[in-house]
């Protein structure tokens, strides 16, 4: 459990949950037949992790530090 002053949702955490909710969104559009959609979704996905990857620059991360507080380095799992 997370100590009284630690911030649950950091920038990390929230970054992650983003990711997973795009795949899902991916998935669901490719299930339901809106394979161009989805495709797009996932090729864009694609190009920004390779994009953040490779510059070291996340734009999400960027937006996310304002609101946010970035997690610990001992809280990162």
């Amino acid at each position: 459990m997370e100590k009284m002053g630690e911030h649950f949702m950091c920038v990390e955490r929230i970054t992650k949950i983003l990711l997973a909710t795009i795949l899902g969104i991916v998935m669901m559009l490719a299930s339901t037949g809106s394979i161009k959609s989805a495709f797009l979704l996932q090729f864009g996905l694609i190009v920004m992790l390779l994009f953040s990857s490779f510059s070291g620059y996340c734009f999400i991360v960027q937006i996310l530090k304002s609101a946010f507080p970035m997690c610990n380095k001992k809280d990162i799992k």
